[in-house]
């Protein structure tokens, strides 16, 4: 990283940008690559990265119809947690969140992880016996997790109405310490820069228009700035990966919807954990700025606006003032949508396709922030060996086809 003088920096400073080092180059594309990356995503960027650092594949582009970051990578609420059920879905997302308490070193870049911990809220006795249910299972997989009282939630966030006469009260919550949040925009740079370094093109306003494929195998990609050619392309673009499988001839069991969050004006420190609540349909979280994070489940509606209904806003700050009452008079500063891709079984995929040498990271639904470097690890290990990595193989598209669905909608909260 290049460093500056007193005089450097107010020069800097004073330039209005024009001087600043580019942290990416912005190469013309290539006629051929090794691999192509569609999405220029989180999950794209990391899956770049590990193939040019774990695997020494570096003839890469990365091909992003907007710019880097801009889809739902900027779009969440960058919760970070590994706590779901099934010990297929619990080793993904360990394997991520082990990574993530070392990323902004193998990245060189602070990526703002903050282990503030992660809770679930129980109302009801089926919730409960839900929360013991999932602490138990994260246990036997080595996850940190356990069971709280109302007493010790109390403790933890004592802005939050625990008391009996609350119109749905807290009987107990899960917790896991480890979890937490992350700077959505860091984690997008962080992983832009270290491939750029490593050689990686990253290529911005390219949209890719169509998938050259003749006799089942694919040999590129149709770009709005020609065409790029390349025997093994991994699709990684969220909420639009339906579009691209219609491109390439086959239907993914995907669907797409807006989800949207708010953030508030900036408040004094008052809530240092996120909470999420399944049964009321709401959670929460304060920014180190201040700003309350909040956001619950997709909108009823299929569609690919980034925006939102009035309705699901107005049902999600209903939601969040039930818990918080302290809050009823804070004002929102803005709102966003993202589009998510849903899967059946609230899983992804990650999976080879009919078309050989063309493979799709998509149908995180609305938890794959958390999963970014774990999902572009172990896509990055599909790419360069053309097999499954052992903890991505349970997500094939096959499991569609044999039953072996990985079903975490309890586990997967409101949202995320």
């Amino acid at each position: 990283m290049q460093r500056y003088s007193g005089f450097g920096l107010a020069k800097h400073a004073l330039s209005h940008h024009e001087n600043w080092e580019r942290q990416w180059r912005n190469p013309t594309p290539k006629k051929q690559y090794d691999v192509v990356i569609v999405g220029g995503g989180g999950h794209g960027l990391a899956t770049a990265y590990y193939l040019a650092k774990e695997h020494g594949i570096t003839n890469v582009a990365v091909v992003e119809k907007g710019w880097l970051g801009g889809g739902n990578t900027a779009r969440n609420t960058t919760i970070v947690r590994s706590n779901y059920l099934w010990d297929e879905s619990a080793a993904l997302y360990e394997h991520s969140m082990k990574l993530w308490e070392g990323l902004s070193q193998d990245l060189n870049y602070n990526v703002m992880f903050s282990q503030r911990g992660v809770m679930n809220l129980a109302h009801t006795l089926q919730d409960m016996r839900d929360v013991q249910r999932r602490v138990n299972a994260n246990r036997l997989n080595g996850i940190d997790s356990e069971v709280l009282t109302p007493e010790q939630i109390q403790a933890i966030v004592p802005v939050m109405d625990c008391s009996k006469n609350a119109r749905y009260p807290i009987l107990g919550a899960s917790w896991q310490p480890r979890a937490g949040v992350a700077r959505h925009d860091a984690v997008a740079w962080g992983f832009a820069r270290a491939a750029d370094a490593l050689g990686v093109d990253i290529l911005q306003n390219t949209e890719v228009t169509g998938f050259k494929i003749r006799d089942g195998r694919i040999y590129g990609v149709h770009t709005n700035r020609g065409d790029i050619e390349a025997k093994t392309v991994g699709c990684v673009a969220a909420g639009n990966s339906g579009v691209l499988a219609k491109m390439a001839g086959f239907r993914l069991p995907l669907e797409s919807h807006p989800l949207q969050a708010l953030v508030s004006e900036p408040l004094k420190p008052v809530l240092d954990t996120v909470v999420m609540s399944n049964h009321v349909h709401g959670y929460i979280s304060q920014t180190d700025k201040g700003d309350l994070v909040i956001g619950a489940g997709i909108d009823g509606y299929n569609g690919y606006g980034q925006r939102g209904s009035y309705p699901t806003v107005e049902h999600t700050l209903q939601a969040v003032i039930e818990m918080f009452p302290i809050f009823s008079r804070v004002r929102m500063n803005r709102q966003w949508g993202g589009i998510v891709d849903t899967c059946p079984d609230a899983c992804p995929i990650l999976s080879a396709t009919p078309v050989k040498g063309l493979y799709f990271n998509c149908g995180w639904g609305t938890g794959g922030f958390k999963a970014t470097p774990g999902s572009g690890h172990v896509f990055a290990w599909t790419l360069a060996k053309n097999q499954a990595h052992p903890i991505a193989a349970p997500f094939s598209i096959n499991r569609f086809h044999t039953g072996a669905l990985v079903d975490e909608h309890g586990a997967a909260g409101v949202a995320h």
